[in-house]
């Protein structure tokens, strides 16, 4: 476990998920609603058999240490490479989404299966890279664990009985680069491939995102930066009716996804295409690009191209 920034928690959840985790110590984690969701739960099922989190590494060692022991992590290292030769897989736990191609780098190189917390990346330059390292074989995965939520396990047949879709919309929080992903991957669970173009307008506070799908479905993505109680919050409407779905359990999705990411690294198969991650990409960039061209309405092909390049 690798990594961790101002306002992302997920050594600490996503090491307790798979290790279980020692209550006393977790109660003083920086970030509440942590140690609730994993307290909800029999404290002997919170673990994934089989699999064990041995090494962690943080910015701040001091952080890392608090991490190992709530979450029952038994190495603590100073220098993240150190990890080589001592682990089966990685994972990046950092989600801003500029700095991965540097975090990813020495781990990538030496083999190694790599997990990369979303977005994977917000740059032309660090998505680029990522195509190029996979494309020569790397195993690398990257996801929002909403891709994972109950709600759409029955995928796009599960939105028969609406009709043909005309417009979907959700509310996320903080900010369109850093958690416009949360979106995206649930949404694209229902649409699937071929979004087209996107719009970005901002306000202090608040970012609203307007996407076309090739479909003909439209898209309405309002990242709220203090919207914390509307967070994870969908409509979905058809010629034949809607469904609102607020997703509720992130325990489950989380440990979904991490289950699905030691699949990967065990078979070697990945659970969905690596090009549905560069078309989600695609789609944060373009809107980024959008907010800093006065909301030009930007095509999904404009960066495209430039990746090709």
């Amino acid at each position: 476990m690798l990594g961790m920034i101002p306002g992302n928690g997920h050594p600490y959840s996503w090491s307790a998920i798979i290790n279980g985790f020692d209550p006393a110590a977790m109660a003083s984690c920086p970030y509440p609603v942590i140690p609730k969701y994993l307290g909800a739960r029999p404290l002997e099922t919170v673990r994934v058999p089989g699999a064990q989190v041995t090494h962690i590494w943080t910015d701040d060692l001091a952080e890392a240490r608090h991490v190992a022991a709530a979450s029952l992590i038994p190495n603590v290292v100073e220098r993240p490479e150190q990890v080589i030769g001592q682990v089966d897989a990685v994972l990046i736990s950092t989600d801003d989404g500029l700095d991965h191609v540097r975090r990813a780098r020495a781990f990538v190189e030496a083999g190694l299966p790599v997990f990369v917390d979303k977005p994977l990346a917000t740059s032309v330059a660090e998505l680029g890279q990522f195509i190029a390292w996979q494309s020569a074989g790397a195993r690398i995965l990257s996801s929002s664990g909403l891709r994972y939520a109950a709600e759409l396990d029955g995928g796009p047949a599960a939105f028969a009985d609406l009709g043909e879709l005309r417009w979907l919309s959700g509310v996320t929080v903080k900010t369109w680069e850093r958690y416009g992903i949360h979106l995206l991957e649930p949404l694209y669970r229902i649409v699937g491939p071929g979004f087209e173009s996107v719009r970005l307008e901002t306000r202090p506070g608040l970012e609203i995102a307007h996407l076309v799908h090739r479909s003909g479905v439209q898209l309405t993505l309002p990242a709220i930066y203090d919207g914390g109680g509307s967070f994870g919050t969908l409509q979905v409407c058809g010629t034949l009716g809607q469904r609102s779905l607020r997703f509720g359990d992130t325990y489950t999705c989380f440990r979904r996804q991490l289950v699905s990411y030691i699949d990967f690294v065990r078979s070697r198969v990945e659970p969905y295409p690596f090009a549905e991650t560069i078309e989600l990409m695609t789609v944060l960039i373009a809107g980024l690009r959008s907010r800093e061209q006065g909301s030009r309405r930007v095509g999904l092909a404009e960066i495209t191209t430039e990746l090709k390049a």
